[in-house]
């Protein structure tokens, strides 16, 4: 239950939260966002929360960073994970003061300049391993050997999957992230997460087509490996850090479609997709029960998704949620 301090009612009262588009300006750049805004759900008054407030400076702060491709305190969290080292000795590697990297995770943003830097060592181990060789006399010859170690066992990972397909990666980190993930359901999360990441970014996340089968959008190959799990939760032992597989954009959409279609069960995600033009157009002249392998035009998937993020008015990728939530209602609707 919300509940802030009204001053036209002059009490604590219940209070509902709305969003609306807005803008704000920095350093004379006019940046577009979805606010919050709370209303007293007695006089119908605006009030004012911390908790609003909050989520409304994390999404002006998103919108900032996501717009100038500025890292985020989650990735640079991520390159402290991924390479075994703390947070003073990383800044010293980087010529950088002892808590410079500390100030950015606690919010400060980074300049471009460093915030770039930060990418080339959270996307190439490479550019890492020469930092370190090039600066080993300012860490510790502990830290300095753990990072080592590490880029070795990351090469040792990268080489292994180097011969999976993007498809293959992608679909085990459905399976690792959403934990609890049928055959079907991993099959229409992959056919949204294919329509979204072509929305946002304008490119495929895999090259594969998938076919308008009975029970919606499938990608075959993938069927055929996880087909045995049938109707339970597929449950497979993945021997590297999947995470670090999927970067940047990629795990955005793909975090973002787990959360707002994977809490749905693969029957509704079905009946979700058999509303979609892309499967529908597909399956034009068959039987609803008609078995078939006929391709669904990636130009239609294209297309249609392209339309759903218009029409939703979606800034970022968590704006997905208002187009699941909607499709669930259709479903439950029957």
């Amino acid at each position: 239950m919300n509940k802030g301090f009204c001053e036209e009612c002059n009490s604590l009262v219940e209070y509902e939260v709305k969003e609306i588009n807005d803008s704000i300006e920095i350093k004379g750049k006019k940046y577009n966002y979805k606010r919050l805004i709370g209303y007293c759900k007695n006089c119908g008054e605006e009030i004012s929360s911390s908790e609003i407030n909050d989520e409304n400076l994390n999404r002006i702060d998103k919108v900032y960073r996501n717009e100038e491709n500025i890292i985020t305190t989650e990735k640079i969290n991520k390159i402290l994970n991924k390479y075994k080292i703390g947070k003073k000795p990383l800044s010293k590697l980087l010529g950088w003061g002892e808590i410079t990297l500390i100030r950015y995770l606690n919010g400060d943003v980074p300049s471009k300049v460093y915030s770039e830097q930060l990418y080339n060592i959270l996307n190439n181990e490479d550019y890492m391993s020469k930092l370190i060789e090039e600066n080993k006399g300012l860490i510790t010859e502990r830290a300095y050997n753990n990072v080592k170690e590490t880029i070795r066992k990351l090469k040792e990972k990268t080489f292994e999957c180097s011969i999976e397909k993007e498809i293959d990666i992608i679909a085990k980190y459905i399976i690792a992230i959403g934990k609890e993930i049928t055959p079907l359901a991993l099959q229409k999360i992959l056919y949204y997460a294919q329509g979204f990441y072509k929305a946002f970014f304008g490119k495929f996340l895999f090259e594969e087509d998938c076919q308008a089968w009975v029970h919606g959008p499938v990608f075959v190959d993938i069927y055929e490996k996880y087909k045995e799990f049938k109707s339970a939760n597929i449950f497979i032992d993945i021997d590297y850090d999947i995470e670090d597989m999927i970067v940047d954009e990629k795990r955005e959409i793909l975090d973002a479609v787990i959360k707002y279609f994977g809490y749905y069960n693969g029957k509704a995600l079905e009946k979700m997709s058999h509303y979609e033009t892309p499967w529908i157009n597909a399956r034009k002249g068959l039987l609803p029960t008609e078995n078939s392998n006929n391709i669904i035009n990636k130009e239609d998937i294209k297309e249609y998704f392209e339309k759903v993020k218009s029409k939703y008015d979606m800034l970022n990728v968590l704006d997905i949620k208002k187009y699941s939530d909607d499709q669930f209602k259709r479903v439950i609707e029957i």
